[in-house]
């Protein structure tokens, strides 16, 4: 008898356990993918039980699905002007919260981009440059900003192939489907484009600010996990690992 309430004291515990488990799902810019992925599972290791699943992608077009009544908990845009949309909208359960500065770099898989300059690109041998879609990827259309301070833009538009996202964009130089790209310097970065390629990092001053921003989204307005989430992304243990990611935080970013 004693064995059989032990075990159902047992049960009883691991269900409460399971009730009170959050899970949260993130919407995230696409440079953020190495970065965000090395934070949650940090994040997860502290919080055993909890579930933090993250999509990557556009920030412009997650715009769009949380007005759609998508199911995200957290945005974590690469332009902070598309969740401060959202919040005058209403579809906010935060503050705007700036979170980091990106910056683009000029890389390639096949070339020294450390030697080279956006001048480089009119190269005739130089035949396909991938950025971002500026239509809907803030690192697309800062690439086109460069460009264009630089008088390139009309000079190497029939040469460019655009990426979905930045992601998307990498991935087009990293398999040799164009000779280079400008991408965000936090996936240049990371070891598995680092050892394939280098870069040369764009000067800030030839286009506008990559201000990124987040915020809980009015979907997890009742969700504690989705608020402690978003406080840890506050802390200095996230916040290190977006500067190794080369990030500038607010208040700290530098430019060139």
């Amino acid at each position: 008898m004693k064995r059989l309430h032990t075990l159902l004291l047992t049960l009883a515990l691991a269900a409460s356990g399971a009730a009170q488990a959050g899970k949260i799902t993130i919407a995230a810019a696409a440079d953020l993918k190495f970065a965000l992925d090395e934070i949650v599972t940090v994040f997860k290791q502290a919080n055993p039980g909890e579930e933090v699943g993250v999509i990557y992608g556009s920030s412009g077009k997650f715009h769009t699905q949380i007005q759609q009544n998508a199911p995200y908990d957290l945005y974590f845009s690469a332009d902070i002007k598309y969740p401060q949309e959202l919040a005058k909208k209403g579809l906010a359960a935060s503050a705007v919260k700036p979170y980091a500065f990106g910056r683009i770099v000029l890389w390639s898989a096949s070339l020294d981009a450390s030697k080279m300059t956006l001048t480089s690109l009119t190269d005739p041998k130089i035949t396909r440059i991938a950025i971002a879609n500026p239509k809907h990827a803030p690192y697309g259309k800062r690439a086109e900003e460069a460009l264009r301070s630089v008088g390139l833009w009309d000079k190497v538009q029939s040469k460019l192939v655009y990426g979905e996202n930045i992601a998307h964009t990498a991935q087009f130089v990293q398999t040799g489907n164009a000779q280079a790209g400008i991408i965000a310097l936090a996936l240049a970065v990371n070891p598995e484009l680092a050892s394939k390629g280098g870069y040369w990092l764009i000067p800030d001053k030839l286009h506008q600010p990559l201000e990124q921003g987040y915020i809980i989204t009015q979907r997890a307005a009742d969700n504690p996990l989705a608020k402690r989430f978003a406080d840890y992304m506050d802390g200095k243990a996230a916040r290190a690992v977006m500067v190794k990611y080369g990030f500038g935080l607010p208040g700290e970013a530098a430019s060139n």
